[in-house]
């Protein structure tokens, strides 16, 4: 162990000031409702086992030692044909009969990492046809407008399906305190809406749990565990890790913690948005409560719809932000034209400013200026926000939602400006683009103190999760409504669009201003943005350095720009625009390839103008390039989505009977229609650096929910040979 890093605590001997480390997947022991068996390859051989396990399943004798071959009924005929899958990331289903006289059983199957095959066992339930309602709540799912309706409908889908006491879609924020969004429960139960509890109520192990087995249920809270025997694995001498346990016992700490809220079952389905825990769908019942496997494979099917819905919300908030960011650009680029400047095109018209971040007040710090729209800070106020944001690591965005307690220099400006997004315009110091809000006092309403995690009973060391869950309000006071991922999202388009601005604005200066020449040069020379600023016959007169990056090493000293038709792979094409370009004035907007020195080629956008001092005269000509290898990525990953849907659809087909397949291609068709529509809303967002992880996310997200539909389908086919 690592001098000064924190010791783990095993499972069952934490206490309430070290729960973060206690190893929760090294339980040793599991809830009685079902048995588990661990198997060694390709015998087969029992070696470790649920003390419960001959009884549960009605074999005459201990199983240490012997093959499932050894049990009556149908067992190792029913496993054998799955030895050859991964088993590693989701746990495969097992229909199959064991005893004398023969009963049905559900059977889940995984390896861990520490090798072997572990079997857990259920009693085979009913068999229910759930096929309607899973379609009926694709349906739903899929026709939800907006974020706070498909949570609600989410809540009611789960009841509806579950028929647990209370069901709530708790969300996580980004400092990990979750609140309940959306509820369904029982007209008698005090509502936990809007409630919000502690990021410390779910310790980061248990986050980390809930990432790799989506459904959790803890059948009843007073249950007695059942041990492992042996506690070890003979051969590794290791506990066995049981991430993917549907059975696993769960920490008494957390048994406490629901039992001071009265509550006896639980179910938990993990909501997993962009490959991060966006939340969960928790289930609370005040009586012991069981759920067959063909209702947890529905909730996690559902969950995966949802969670893909989500991810299409959110990207079409994206969207409608940089629809808004372009029409800004596009008043600035008819500013220069008319007026000779941009900066009146940016505050004319406040609200387009404004309103894509919500925000109350907006600053432009620029070339020794200061302008202003709505309810901001005065000019040395702003000019100090400038140098303050100048000390700090320069990023894309910066963003606070509390100003005043983060800088106490600054907390003066609370009530209006407690709020703060800062871009920059440029690579000049106090250079910004600003938005601001202001303080909003408001009542946060927790589901019990979060100040008080814990309680003390009757001695100092009778710690115990607080016991009192009653409504706490906490009076919010320094603070602004928290800036959103759609509000961030606008303000670095914006600041990336007046950065581009600026930069054609400087370049143009250049010609017009000799005078200001090795001013502005440097800025140019110091942009983020390669470029280069020629003559009216086409001689260079400036470059950066992003440009000479950009070119190979052999482009040194460009003197005119038929010097860099070498570099492209198609020179006589881009001879043909320069020619355009140089002897009619024609403006270029184009794709081009740049050759690089280790033989491959770099897409980039060209953006070239004239610029004129009169209608009649052209002083010289500016050409900027972007790097479109990240859009090109995107274009890459939406293809490949596409591809794999249509691949992983027809890989599913065949696998199954035609009666199970007429079902499966009818439940899967709202699984695919659910996902296209989100990659669609995704891809028409702004974010290309992010999108391939998202689309990436969305396809696995439906590769999950084929599987787990597929293995539902599957198992009710064979269940349905009895």
């Amino acid at each position: 162990m690592t001098l000064g890093t924190p010791a783990m605590s095993a499972f069952g001997e934490a206490t309430l000031n070290n729960c973060e480390r206690e190893q929760i997947h090294l339980a040793a022991s599991i809830q009685p409702h079902g048995a588990l068996l661990v198997l060694s390859e390709p015998a087969l051989l029992v070696v470790q086992a649920s003390v419960n396990a001959h009884a549960f399943l009605g074999l005459d004798r201990p199983l240490l030692g012997r093959t499932v071959d050894s049990f009556c009924g149908d067992l190792a005929r029913r496993v054998r044909p799955l030895l050859g899958d991964a088993l590693t990331d989701v746990a495969v289903p097992v229909r199959c009969l064991i005893g004398q006289p023969a009963a049905p059983f559900d059977g889940l199957l995984h390896r861990p990492p520490g090798g072997g095959l572990v079997l857990e066992l259920e009693r085979a339930g009913p068999l229910v046809d759930l096929s309607r309602h899973v379609e009926r709540a694709f349906q739903s799912i899929l026709t939800a407008p907006v974020l706070r309706t498909l949570c609600d409908e989410s809540a009611r889908l789960f009841r509806d399906l579950t028929g647990y006491d209370r069901v709530m879609v708790y969300r996580f924020d980004d400092e990990g305190h979750g609140e309940v969004i959306a509820e369904q429960c029982l007209p008698h139960l005090e509502s936990f809406l809007g409630n919000r509890y502690p990021a410390s109520d779910i310790p980061q192990i248990a986050r980390r749990l809930y990432e790799r087995n989506r459904v959790r249920v803890l059948v009843d809270i007073e249950y007695e565990p059942v041990p492992l025997e042996p506690r070890l694995h003979p051969d590794t001498r290791q506990d066995l890790d049981m991430s993917l346990c549907f059975l696993r016992s769960v920490s008494p700490i957390h048994v406490q913690y629901l039992r001071n809220m009265g509550v006896r079952g639980t179910l938990v389905v993990s909501l997993m948005v962009g490959g991060r825990l966006w939340g969960l769908i928790s289930c609370h019942h005040y009586e012991p409560r069981f759920l067959h496997f063909e209702f947890r494979a529905v909730c996690e099917l559902l969950a995966e719809a949802i969670a893909t819905r989500i991810a299409a919300l959110e990207s079409f908030v994206e969207g409608q932000a940089e629809l808004a960011v372009r029409r800004l650009e596009q008043r600035m680029i008819e500013a220069i034209s008319r007026d000779g400047d941009w900066r009146n095109a940016l505050f004319d018209g406040a609200q387009s400013l404004l309103q894509p971040l919500s925000a109350t007040g907006a600053a432009l710090l620029y070339d020794g200026q200061v302008l202003t729209a709505g309810e901001v800070p005065g000019t040395a106020q702003l000019r100090a926000i400038g140098a303050w944001l100048d000390a700090r690591p320069r990023q894309p965005v910066t963003a606070t939602a509390s100003l005043g307690l983060d800088e106490p220099s600054f907390e003066a400006l609370i009530p209006m400006a407690s709020g703060l997004v800062a871009t920059p315009v440029s690579r000049s110091p106090g250079e910004y683009l600003l938005w601001f809000r202001p303080e909003r006092l408001r009542t946060v309403t927790w589901g019990g103190n979060p100040f008080k995690p814990m309680q003390i009973g009757e001695t100092p060391a009778d710690l115990s999760p607080r016991r009192s869950f009653a409504q706490w309000h906490q009076l919010v006071e320094g603070t602004s409504d928290p800036w959103s991922h759609a509000d961030l999202t606008a303000a670095r388009l914006i600041g990336e669009t007046v950065t581009d601005v600026v930069l054609q604005f400087r370049s143009v200066r250049v010609l017009i201003a000799q005078d200001h020449l090795e001013q502005v040069s440097r800025q140019v020379r110091q942009s983020d943005q390669p470029v280069v600023v020629a003559d009216a016959n086409g001689r260079v007169l400036l470059t950066n350095e992003k440009l000479r990056r950009l070119l190979p090493a052999a482009a040194v000293g460009l003197h005119h720009l038929d010097s860099l038709l070498p570099f492209f792979s198609d020179p006589a094409e881009v001879r043909r625009r320069l020619w355009d370009l140089l002897r009619h004035k024609r403006t270029w907007r184009g794709e081009v390839r740049l050759e690089t020195e280790s033989g491959d080629s770099r897409p980039l956008l060209v953006r070239a103008d004239p610029v004129y001092s009169s209608p009649e005269r052209v002083l010289g000509f500016v050409m900027l390039f972007t790097d479109l290898t990240e859009r090109k990525a995107a274009d890459a990953a939406r293809r490949q989505f596409q591809d794999g849907i249509v691949g992983g659809h027809r890989a599913m087909v065949g696998r199954l009977d035609s009666q199970a397949d007429l079902i499966f291609q009818n439940l899967l068709s709202s699984v695919v229609e659910n996902a296209q529509l989100a990659a669609l809303e995704i891809t028409d967002g702004v974010d290309v650096a992010r999108m391939p992880s998202r689309l990436e996310s969305v396809q696995a997200s439906v590769s999950r929910a084929t599987e787990v539909l597929a293995r539902l389908i599957w198992h009710a086919s064979r269940a349905g040979e009895r």
